[in-house]
């Protein structure tokens, strides 16, 4: 029931009373004419909401009104071997789950990521890949690799020599970064005779020797290599060759980065993940980057006095998914456009981390806390029927198909 003015303010008697004049009666009049509209405004909009509400018991009713008013409030983070793709095979319903993600005329419309510690090759080609196997437009700002990180250590060794170790491109990854005097450890052992003491029985020297052509590319400099002291190694990608690798980085390592030289302090060595095992083509796990630094480890310590300093980077690490939320913010604002987005601000209410591995991905989501939220599939590492024992999802589906269409239900997003 709607409250009646009262009469009694207006009257002449009181007017007189109290010495009011015209305009003050007019003023009076309009405040209290201001304080029934916002009553009926709040009835009304009371009115409104439990006619239009969805029941309370409804178990995603504060979550559906929130979407359907900040449609962005969340994102989500796709590992890519295992989950996405094995191999260059798509999996799981990949490619029909990541098209879910955009509108009818290709814009996105959830903000996601690739968030992976594979890599090789620079950000721009790996998205171009992706954007072909999986047949959605993939942005460079949206591929997260292992050494992805290293991008924050060019100032530090933008002018120095650092070798830069793994399969694809790893030279070429780091020159893009900035550092302006990087090789490869193919191009590094090419200057050295004989450090390598297998090469002879090795039947992939000549794809090594093609690789000297690209020297003057990543490598200017007018004195001979041999002679510059190494000032820090960076491992991009998994080692093609082990045995060459570890007896060329041990050289690096126990001799302050001259190679032959006299024994002298380490210079620093860092990994762009420690992933210990991962899902390719061949059925079971296959050894990864973590499995090499284990051994080089092994080797070092066994012939060097001091134990080996290292820094890894990649999944599990916390900093990786606040760097991931972070990105996730930039595309953000790259899609929708909104120079509004801060992303300085708690901007997402739940981050969506879909991975195939329990050591690595839903470890590193757990660890990385509010609001990251991790699902774990069983098209990789994991394949077990029920949740993981020592590093549980909050959600285990079979594909990333599943995983995808939980969140879009959850999130009230057709």
């Amino acid at each position: 029931m709607l409250c009646p003015i009262n009469q009694s303010a207006f009257t002449v008697e009181n007017r007189q009373e109290a010495g009011i004049g015209l305009r003050s009666i007019l003023q009076l009049w309009i405040k209290e004419t201001m304080r029934i509209l916002q009553i009926l405004t709040r009835k009304l909009s009371s009115s409104q909401i439990r006619s239009t509400a969805p029941s309370l018991s409804s178990t995603f009713s504060s979550r559906q009104l929130h979407s359907l008013s900040n449609p962005a409030s969340f994102g989500i983070a796709f590992d890519i071997d295992g989950v996405l793709l094995r191999g260059s095979i798509p999996i799981g319903g990949s490619p029909p789950a990541l098209k879910r993600l955009y509108d009818d005329s290709g814009t996105l419309k959830v903000p996601y990521v690739f968030l992976t510690n594979g890599g090789g090759v620079p950000e721009s080609k790996r998205a171009k890949e992706l954007a072909r196997l999986l047949d959605v437009n993939i942005l460079p700002l949206q591929v997260i690799q292992g050494h992805t990180p290293f991008k924050q250590l060019t100032r530090r060794f933008e002018d120095e020599l650092v070798v830069a170790v793994g399969k694809g491109e790893p030279a070429e990854v780091m020159s893009e970064y900035g550092f302006k005097t990087v090789l490869s450890i193919d191009e590094y052992a090419s200057y050295f005779d004989n450090i390598d003491p297998l090469a002879q029985y090795k039947k992939w020297t000549d794809k090594q020797d093609v690789n000297q052509n690209s020297k003057s590319k990543h490598f200017a400099l007018s004195n001979d290599p041999c002679s510059q002291r190494v000032q820090a190694v960076f491992v991009v990608s998994d080692s093609v060759d082990w045995s060459r690798d570890i007896q060329v980085l041990c050289d690096i390592l126990r001799t302050g980065g001259l190679p032959g030289k006299e024994i002298a302090h380490q210079p620093p060595l860092f990994f762009a993940n420690d992933d210990l095992a991962y899902q390719a083509l061949f059925p079971s796990e296959r050894l990864g980057m973590g499995a090499f630094r284990i051994a080089l480890e092994s080797v070092f310590n066994a012939i060097h006095p001091a134990a080996l300093k290292y820094t890894s980077y990649g999944k599990p690490s916390p900093f990786v998914f606040k760097n991931a939320e972070t990105v996730l913010t930039h595309v953000l604002q790259s899609s929708q456009d909104n120079n509004q987005v801060d992303g300085r601000e708690q901007l997402f209410k739940t981050l969506y981390m879909i991975g195939d591995n329990p050591a690595v991905d839903i470890k590193g989501a757990r660890q990385a806390g509010n609001p990251w939220f991790s699902i774990l599939t069983r098209t990789g590492v994991f394949k077990g029927k029920e949740n993981h024992d020592d590093c549980p999802a909050d959600l285990v589906v079979d594909t990333v198909e599943e995983a995808v269409d939980y969140i879009l239900s959850k999130e009230c997003v057709s």
